[in-house]
């Protein structure tokens, strides 16, 4: 028996289709978190049938993991480009958090259900990963401010990733439906910054230069 060979043209049209329905998804999470993208919510935004989700997408677990899994990825850009950016290893360390607990606060429901909205243990594992995934980040900003004498010598490992849960765990309350609140953003942005940076070693944040700022912007 032949083996069938996708032409050039079908496996185009099925990537276009997979991305239709990761599209849809996000937009509804964005909308009201996860409970919002039931497949067939997800099958009418992205015009197609409830069915057609499920050859793309074996469970609904599955589906939120390359939502979740797509969008850590861009905000790992962001981080990426900042931590690369101009400044001291400070500087940056202080913007790349900063600017994270931003897009939450203005993303809500996303960013609820990337971080703590209930859901399957699929999820939660990926969940698990993406954390990994931003710890990276800091560390490689940490063995910079150490070898730069900014940071004392510290273990970047444990260092990196009580940055991550600290930034993650303080913005939980903030974007949950029942606890949510647009009171006092900007301060609750300078405390969860502020704490970071004073976990890793440094006596007083370092507000980050205007072209920083500007560099960090493009994201």
């Amino acid at each position: 028996m032949r083996n069938y060979k996708r032409s050039p043209l079908m496996e185009e049209r099925l990537a276009a289709n997979r991305q239709r329905i990761l599209d849809a998804a996000r937009t509804l999470v964005a909308r009201g978190g996860l409970r919002e993208a039931q497949i067939g919510a997800v099958a009418a935004e992205a015009g197609l049938s409830s069915g057609a989700i499920y050859r793309y997408f074996p469970s609904k677990a599955e589906l939120f993991v390359d939502v979740l899994t797509e969008a850590v990825r861009q905000e790992i850009e962001i981080l990426d480009a900042i931590a690369a950016g101009p400044g001291t290893a400070t500087q940056r360390l202080t913007l790349a958090v900063e600017s994270f607990v931003r897009r939450a606060l203005r993303g809500p429901n996303l960013a609820y259900a990337f971080i703590a909205e209930p859901a399957e243990a699929e999820v939660d594992a990926a969940r698990i990963r993406c954390r990994m995934m931003f710890g990276d980040v800091f560390k490689r900003l940490l063995k910079e401010g150490i070898a730069a004498g900014e940071f004392p010598a510290q273990n970047v490992d444990a260092s990196a990733a009580c940055i991550v849960g600290a930034y993650t765990e303080a913005l939980v309350g903030p974007i949950a439906p029942a606890t949510r609140s647009t009171r006092s953003q900007d301060r609750l942005i300078e405390s969860v910054r502020d704490f970071c940076v004073r976990a890793v070693g440094v006596s007083a944040p370092i507000t980050p230069t205007a072209r920083t700022r500007k560099s960090a912007a493009k994201g």
